[in-house]
């Protein structure tokens, strides 16, 4: 199991908050911070949105993280991107090895389409997100294409994507410095359709605090 003695990682910490399962969450991490997300119990998917925190129309570019680390996955060493060219966060540490950037957050219409019409009301992502963004005077225009940390989505040879059983284990966690204060909005996924959560949603931890040794 990975390390959970938190005190080697931070010299002071501002936050350490359990996540319920399915719900969001936002907080900022201001320049130099570091946001350790730990999946404590193994495959949970936590769906991830970045801003600019004095200007929220600079968001997480699905596009331009691709096109500047040239990979479909995020790892230790990866750097997220805004739609302005600027990094936002950087990946410092990392115990899952790879976080999907393309599959984009489940939503009641994509359950409808792909699991039947019986899906139609369960809680999403999408849901989620806009709940959260709401508080900060954002609406569906502001939510665009998400990280998906601990979600395991292989490319298959023909392009299609697949959505697998998680890398993650329990007490697995990714640790994001903030290079900019940044607006961080999470889905802690309510999916139980597909194998993204193991089919059993479940809590995370979120940390926040200024690093001793990174």
């Amino acid at each position: 199991m990975p390390e959970y003695d938190i005190s080697k990682v931070f010299s002071a910490i501002t936050l350490d908050q359990v996540v319920p399962a399915r719900v969001p969450w936002s907080g900022v991490v201001r320049k130099g911070q570091v946001l350790r997300i730990i999946d404590l119990e193994s495959q949970q998917a936590v769906d991830a949105l970045f801003y600019n925190a004095h200007a929220y129309y600079e968001r997480y570019s699905a596009q331009d993280t691709l096109l500047n680390q040239g990979s479909a996955y995020i790892g230790k060493g990866g750097r997220l991107f805004s739609n302005e060219g600027n990094v936002l966060m950087t990946v410092v540490e990392d115990t899952c090895g790879r976080h999907d950037t393309l599959a984009g957050a489940c939503s009641c219409e994509s359950n409808t389409v792909r699991f039947g019409h019986e899906t139609k009301y369960m809680h999403a992502c999408r849901e989620n997100f806009l709940l959260e963004v709401e508080k900060y005077g954002m609406g569906k225009r502001d939510i665009v294409i998400n990280v998906n940390f601990f979600m395991n989505v292989p490319i298959m040879q023909n392009g299609e994507l697949v959505i697998d059983d998680g890398l993650s284990v329990p007490g697995g966690f990714v640790d994001l410095r903030a290079e900019m204060d940044t607006l961080v909005v999470l889905s802690n996924c309510p999916q139980v359709n597909n194998p993204c959560n193991g089919f059993t949603p479940t809590p995370i931890r979120v940390v926040i605090g200024d690093p001793a040794s990174i």
